[in-house]
């Protein structure tokens, strides 16, 4: 989750079982709500069934853009909800989440809280000509707690990078930031229902964020599993 100058987000295309889908027909669907064409993610690590794993990890049947590992699917952009490793997913990102909270409360321990970028683009987009977009992000990043973000990121030896446009989700503690990145890591930036409605955040605040990712997460959850599911990045919206 972040709020940065970043143009690309991650959209989830939900399908029903009787309507198989792939690039197409995500293009399609994502043209009818005003989105931008994007691209397959390769994002979901692909379960493998207890008993007719060994069969099942060669076969890319009811998946979507595939990646394999010694011949066996590990991967895909998405598929049937049956096939996807959505359990995986969230551990993985959760575990990832915790590490780099806790790098980054080490490396900030020392400095004052920092106001977010969100309150600098406020002022850039309150008043353009006096505080460029430029300027405001200069606000930003001269904050100590953000240049000694910067500076670790900077370092030969740092082993994860420290977004400083997730300052306020870094803020708001551990579990508020593990949070984010475990939903994020099945829902994306945005969901298409099954049904055709958009779910994303009402604004780029931190509390609709996370009511978006409730709501879709839930969503998600409730999907059967023959269900279809399609990660799809896209650009920009005008």
């Amino acid at each position: 989750m972040s709020t940065n100058t970043s143009t690309a987000r991650t959209v989830i295309v939900c399908m029903p079982a009787d309507k198989p889908i792939d690039w197409f027909s995500a293009s399609e669907i994502l043209d009818w709500h005003k989105l931008p064409a994007g691209t397959p993610r390769t994002m979901y690590p692909v379960r493998r069934p207890r008993f007719i794993g060994w069969f099942s990890q060669w076969s890319a049947r009811h998946l979507v853009q595939v990646t394999r590992r010694f011949g066996a699917v590990v991967w895909a952009a998405g598929g049937r909800k049956s096939r996807l490793d959505l359990t995986a997913a969230v551990t993985r990102a959760n575990t990832a989440a915790v590490y780099r909270w806790r790098t980054w409360a080490q490396v900030v321990r020392t400095t004052p809280a920092a106001k977010p970028w969100g309150d600098f683009l406020a002022q850039h987009k309150a008043n353009p000509t006096k505080v460029t977009l430029e300027e405001a992000r200069r606000r930003f990043e001269e904050q100590p707690r953000v240049l000694a973000m910067l500076s670790y990121n900077s370092h030969p030896m740092s082993k994860v990078e420290l977004d400083p446009y997730e300052l306020d989700a870094y803020q708001a503690g551990e579990a508020t930031y593990t949070v984010v990145h475990w939903q994020q890591a099945i829902t994306g930036d945005a969901v298409v229902t099954d049904d055709g409605r958009l779910l994303e955040p009402a604004s780029s605040s931190l509390a609709d964020k996370l009511r978006f990712l409730a709501e879709a997460g839930s969503y998600l959850h409730k999907l059967r599993r023959s269900h279809q599911i399609l990660a799809v990045t896209v650009g920009a919206q005008p």
